[in-house]
């Protein structure tokens, strides 16, 4: 079984995790409307790509 030689050091273990944040959503600017809303998704008015894809109930009045 590996057993360690010495005790990593507080600087080298955060080093290591650095790169295990998290971020956040990336957003993008709807063309048609000018909404934001989270990359590769329909936005909320249904439209994706700059044409509407779902029709929402606002659509229906």
């Amino acid at each position: 079984m590996a057993v360690q030689k010495s005790k990593k050091s507080n600087s080298r273990r955060d080093m290591r995790r650095s790169h295990d944040s998290l971020s956040g959503p990336t957003l993008s600017t709807e063309q048609a409307t000018g909404e934001t809303h989270r990359r590769h998704h329909v936005s909320a008015d249904g439209y994706y790509r700059g044409r509407q894809v779902l029709k929402t109930s606002e659509d229906d009045e």
